[in-house]
């Protein structure tokens, strides 16, 4: 792929590390083991030797304990045979982990002390844990961990300015387009779209977020970098290349492939069945209309509504509260704020006769338009997964998404949901006068 004449995606990422290097106080890679990963960190020490830097790089990896062995093994090399320029932070901390295996296990926790003599395996040589940073509570999630972790690690190395590279790419997903393209946080004026203040000091940084799979691939065979086989393994059970994913296991992203450790890892296999609620169910049946993937059919004499509050009554009561709060959280976004729309679906909207009212202008460099509009049963639009609908709804629930990410959501969001109903409750105590 070339993003300008003659100029490669590899050169654009050189001038990229160039900027980085001479620009930061501190620089580290977030580094998971995967392939995109994987190149980021094997160009960030083949450019420190190519130009004789005194860098020492660091390297954080978030250890999910439940794993294909080929990747830890591929971490455990890569860490090992780099350590003249490394500095290595393998976190194996017990965060808490979103979970769509069960409908009653929201979450894991990897490293969990109480679920000791169930780990898939050892603590690793030399990782931190607990002990190591004094931010961690119990309350976190992985990604609260890995936020905090880069002020904490600002702090450590006392620098004012510290980089962590990111080795994501927009091609992946909608989510990681994103990402990239509507960053949270400081935007400030002139910076590359590859650059993201996250905290004071600290900015998230995507150098390869211009890069296909076949570059990763390419650069991998051009420079002999070494990379994690499980792809190899993957390739040899028919997996195409766009679906190669190297991700905790119970991500509702990962559903699908989890049956693929029966023969990829038959070992971990077996202990992963005694670790996770539902591991089993989800390994036969993640993929299929069961767990709410491929074509999803509605029950005889029954509305999507309707299946919608049936489902809601066979899980446990946290689970339901869960899913019924966002429910009312996004028909109270579409009645009162509104979702973003392209101007073709609106149309599309209105020639089906349904009502859709112009909600303003988007404050995001889109062509989407702003509208407010009811929740619907389902519309049968090629944009369904745009539009407020029960179906989604139900896809969630059949997924065990309880993030419900098929909605829209976010783990940010849920945050921020729980801090806002926290605080209403409290002002309304303190109305009553109550304290």
């Amino acid at each position: 792929m070339e993003i300008a004449k003659r100029r490669t995606v590899y050169d654009a990422l050189q001038e990229r590390l160039r900027f980085i290097f001479k620009n930061y106080d501190y620089i580290y890679v977030s580094f998971s083991g995967g392939k995109d990963s994987g190149v980021l960190l094997n160009a960030c020490i083949d450019y420190i030797r190519k130009h004789n830097l005194r860098h020492k790089l660091g390297v954080f990896h978030l250890d999910y304990e439940v794993q294909y062995g080929k990747t830890t093994e591929y971490v455990d090399q890569v860490l090992d045979s780099n350590r003249d320029l490394l500095e290595v932070y393998r976190a194996c901390v017990p965060v808490k982990v979103l979970s769509s295996t069960s409908m009653y296990q929201q979450y894991w926790r990897p490293w969990d002390p109480d679920m000791q003599k169930f780990w898939v395996r050892s603590l690793p040589k030399e990782c931190h844990t607990v002990s190591d940073f004094d931010f961690y509570n119990r309350r976190m999630w992985d990604y609260e961990f890995q936020y905090d972790f880069a002020s904490w690690l600002r702090n450590h190395k006392k620098a004012g300015s510290v980089a962590c590279l990111v080795g994501i790419r927009t091609q992946e997903s909608f989510n990681r387009w994103r990402t990239i393209h509507r960053p949270q946080g400081v935007v400030r004026k002139n910076d590359p779209q590859w650059r993201h203040r996250i905290a004071e000091g600290i900015d998230n940084i995507y150098p390869l977020y211009d890069w296909l799979t076949t570059d990763i691939w390419t650069a991998n065979g051009r420079f002999g970098w070494e990379y994690n086989r499980l792809y190899d393994l993957y390739w040899q059970a028919g997996v195409p290349l766009e679906s190669q994913r190297v991700a905790s296991p119970f991500i509702s992203q990962a559903i699908s492939g989890l049956r693929l450790y029966r023969a990829i890892d038959p070992d971990m296999w077996g202990k992963m069945l005694c670790r996770v609620n539902g591991v089993n169910f989800a390994g036969l049946y993640g993929g299929t209309t069961a767990m709410g993937w491929r074509r999803v059919k509605l029950p005889e004499g029954m509305t999507w509504k309707s299946y919608l509050y049936f489902l809601l009554d066979t899980l446990p009561k946290t689970t339901r509260n869960n899913y019924l709060k966002k429910l009312e959280v996004s028909m109270n976004f579409w009645k009162n704020r509104g979702g973003c729309l392209l101007p073709e679906t609106i149309r599309k909207l209105r020639a089906k006769g349904i009502e859709v009212h112009i909600a303003g202008k988007s404050n995001y460099r889109t062509k989407k338009i702003p509208v407010r509009m009811d929740y619907h049963d389902d519309i049968d639009l090629p944009e369904f997964r745009e539009l407020p609908t029960y179906k989604r709804m139900c896809i969630c629930i059949l997924k065990n998404d309880h993030c419900c990410k098929y909605m829209g959501f976010s783990p940010n969001k849920i945050n921020r949901e729980l801090r806002f109903s926290a605080l209403q409750e409290y002002a309304a105590h303190a109305g009553d006068g109550n304290t």
